[in-house]
C-alpha cells in the first residue's frame, strides 16, 4: 500500500465494518483462525478489475513471488543462529490481502492465500510476523481483526498515527522496520507490493509483489 487516498475508503470501511464487529471479539482477544473466513464476494468486484488488472494472472504473479520466497524462508530459519530472533515484516494492502479486487463493503477483506500459507509455516517455525501498513490508526483494531480473522499470525501492527502522516510513507516504514529491529529481532524477509515498502534497508532480504506500475494500492 503506497498511496494516501485513505480518507474516503476509511470511512466508508468503517461504517460497513461497524456491524460485523459488533459481536465479534476485540483485536486483542482474536487468535489466528484454525479456520480462516471464507470471502463470500466475488473477486472480480473491486477497483483493480476497473483499471485492468486480471485476478488470475496478478494470483499467478503473486504465487510466482511465493514461490521463490518460501525456500529462501525455509533455508534461512533453518540457519537462524541460537538465540536470534527472526522476524518478517509485510505491507498489508494486496500484498497480504486482496483489498482491490473485492468491493469495500466486503469484511473481512480475504487473504491472498499463498501468502497467508507461507506466513503460517514461517511462524510455525518461530519467526515473528509484523505488519506495517500506511493505514490510518483509526482503523487499526479492524484491521488486527481482519488480519487474525482470515488466518494471519500477527506479532505486531504498525499503523500510522497522526504523526507519521507528515512523513514520506517510504521513512515511515523504514522507521517502523528499524523499532523492530531495536527490540531484538532480525528482519530476514520483508514482504510490499511497492518500493515505497521496501527501500531504506532494516531487512536481509526484499520481495516485492506486483501492483502493475501503480494500478494496485
Amino acid at each position: 500500500m503506497h498511496r494516501t487516498a485513505w480518507t474516503t475508503r476509511t470511512a466508508v470501511t468503517v461504517a460497513a465494518a461497524a456491524t460485523a464487529l459488533i459481536a465479534a471479539p476485540t483485536a486483542s482477544q482474536a487468535a489466528p483462525a484454525a479456520h480462516p473466513v471464507v470471502a463470500q464476494a466475488s473477486a472480480s468486484g473491486g477497483i483493480a478489475a476497473l483499471k485492468g488488472v486480471d485476478y488470475g494472472t496478478w494470483q499467478r504473479d503473486v504465487q510466482s513471488v511465493v514461490d521463490t520466497a518460501r525456500p529462501y524462508l525455509k533455508e534461512r530459519i533453518a540457519a537462524s543462529p541460537v538465540g536470534e530472533k527472526p522476524a518478517i515484516v509485510l505491507d498489508i494492502d494486496n500484498t497480504t490481502l486482496e483489498t482491490d479486487f473485492h468491493h469495500f463493503w466486503t469484511f473481512p477483506t480475504p487473504a491472498i492465500r499463498s501468502m497467508r500459507d507461507m506466513v503460517r509455516e514461517a511462524s510455525a517455525q518461530g519467526v515473528a510476523v509484523f505488519f506495517v501498513t500506511a493505514r490510518p490508526g483509526i482503523i487499526e483494531s479492524l484491521t488486527s481483526y481482519n488480519l487474525k480473522a482470515v488466518g494471519y499470525p500477527v506479532s505486531g501492527l504498525y499503523v500510522r498515527d497522526l504523526p507519521d502522516l507528515f512523513h514520506e510513507v517510504s521513512t515511515y516504514k523504514t522507521e517502523k522496520r528499524a523499532e523492530i529491529e531495536a527490540r531484538g529481532y532480525t528482519i530476514v524477509a520483508n514482504f510490499g507490493n511497492n518500493t515505497t515498502d521496501l527501500v531504506g534497508g532494516h531487512a536481509e532480504r526484499t520481495f516485492k509483489l506486483p501492483d502493475y506500475d501503480g494500478k494496485l494500492s
